[in-house]
């Protein structure tokens, strides 16, 4: 007899991990294959195959990330409102091995085309994962925190699994095959969670009402998937015409504050208080990703023009580095970190969420000093130590261990349940602003000029690199003074 699984059931487990964190996990680190494979490609593919130079290949990466991740936040609304986690998860991935395909089919005539589908079904299936691993605890639960590391330690694996594979297989083999590993893994994570669906209980089902006419919600859930079908052409205009991209980000952060705004009168005073609190982390991240995602951008170039093919004495690609080293130390160092947490807390010495935002900030300085360092390494040709580049994406990890996994769990701790997808969409949309001015700052580093030798390009990406050490150590310093301010609005949400 099959067993039917109650959210109290499931909320009951013993241990550390209910086993449906499992299931996630490997749903998850695939996709995260795809999509850190995908961002380890983007720059590299479009500067060798598109013709693009290196600002146009900037402005394009940062346009294309901002896409994935502002359509996480209409995901999350969807799922919220319309079909819930579990059947966007479900659409996000036949999106998005669709997309994979149709670039494999043609990766130079029609890659945007492709990347058009894989944004739509990312926005489905990315906030909506997420939100589900929150509500496998209850409200309090202290595990929730160590739930959300292994969850982050998945998407790593994923990514560095992705990182290594997919910009080796394009670059050295078939960008044909690169895309079409897209949507192989996808299958692969999609076979994952329909095997594993039953055990979800009523986690992640539709919100309608189940008294509404079975005729209506099917209305409801097929409206959603035809217009996320005729949005594809307009993401198309969008994505390759850069202008229109400047104008939607200058409109759907606002909206989507407003929107926020409207929901918020249903809530008291305290859970408004924790919203509050909750947009400050959103604020901050937007400065966190617009730098640290110079990794598929600026960095990824720097990597294809500036760096030795030699770590200590063993050949590797550079850019197999710079896409999964990051990945790599968060797998090897994102549980000893988990661990000295522990060990502050049962001492009363573990400091506040905002008080480790701050220490991210000020880690992500500590390595984009760094990564300024390594001109000081360079020969005359402009080329410079794959070895000291590393040391600086070893730093960034604990800037990131800092904040990424701590800022999904918050998102579920201070939110109400009805609009976790939607604060979860607002946390990855903050993504896609740091993702958009990513690519601007990589663009302002770069040279539009074909003829720039690699001297040239090692000089003005450095400079740039030390400019944003600087604004990231000045942003850590501000959160850290401002954290009881921040404390207080979290009402006992640590």
């Amino acid at each position: 007899m099959d067993q039917t699984y109650t959210l109290d059931g499931i909320r009951d487990f013993k241990g550390k991990y209910p086993k449906q964190l499992w299931y996630l996990f490997g749903t998850e680190m695939w996709e995260r294959f795809c999509f850190y494979g995908m961002r380890g490609m983007l720059t590299v593919f479009m500067v060798s195959n598109l013709g693009l130079d290196d600002k146009a290949a900037n402005l394009q990466y940062g346009a294309i990330q901002a896409f994935v991740y502002a359509f996480t936040f209409i995901g999350g609304v969807f799922a919220d409102k319309i079909l819930g986690f579990q059947k966007s998860l479900f659409w996000g991935a036949i999106l998005m091995i669709t997309g994979g395909f149709i670039i494999a089919f043609s990766p130079t005539d029609l890659f945007y085309i492709g990347i058009s589908f894989s944004i739509i079904g990312t926005g489905f299936f990315k906030p909506n994962i997420s939100t589900m691993v929150g509500q496998l605890y209850r409200e309090g639960d202290s595990r929730r925190d160590a739930g959300f590391g292994l969850f982050y330690a998945g998407i790593n694996l994923g990514a560095l699994l992705g990182g290594i594979l997919m910009v080796w297989v394009g670059k050295h083999y078939s960008w044909r095959l690169a895309f079409a590993l897209v949507g192989i893994v996808m299958i692969i994570s999609l076979i994952n969670f329909l095997w594993r669906r039953a055990s979800f209980g009523p986690i992640g089902l539709s919100p309608l009402n189940p008294d509404m006419p079975k005729s209506r919600r099917r209305f409801y859930e097929i409206a959603t998937y035809v217009g996320s079908l005729i949005a594809i052409p307009f993401i198309l205009i969008m994505v390759t015409k850069t202008e229109y991209t400047d104008l939607f980000m200058y409109i759907i952060g606002p909206v989507t504050l407003l929107y926020l705004g409207w929901e918020m009168r249903k809530f008291n005073m305290q859970e408004n208080k924790r919203l509050v609190a909750a947009l400050v982390f959103i604020l901050f991240s937007i400065l966190f990703w617009a730098f640290f995602e110079q990794s598929g951008g600026s960095l990824s170039l720097f990597a294809l023009n500036n760096l030795q093919a030699d770590f200590f004495g063993l050949a590797i690609d550079p850019n197999v580095i710079n896409n999964s080293a990051n990945s790599l130390f968060v797998i090897i160092f994102s549980a000893p970190l988990g661990l000295l947490w522990f060990w502050l807390s049962a001492r009363k010495m573990e400091p506040n969420s905002v008080v480790k935002f701050g220490l991210g900030f000020l880690m992500l300085a500590i390595a984009f000093f760094v990564f300024y360092a390594t001109i000081f390494f360079a020969d005359a040709d402009g080329i410079t130590s794959l070895e000291i580049f590393t040391l600086a994406y070893f730093i960034i990890t604990f800037g990131e261990l800092c904040l990424s996994p701590i800022g999904l769990s918050l998102m579920t701790k201070l939110s109400p349940v009805s609009i976790q997808g939607l604060m979860m969409g607002m946390w990855f949309l903050a993504s896609a602003y740091g993702q958009y001015v990513a690519g601007l700052l990589g663009a302002g580093m770069s040279s539009a000029d074909p003829d720039a030798t690699p001297l040239m390009k090692l000089h003005a990406y450095t400079e740039g690199y030390m400019q944003l050490g600087v604004y990231a150590l000045i942003a850590g310093v501000v959160l850290i003074v401002i954290s009881p301010f921040v404390r207080k609005l979290m009402r006992g949400v640590h």
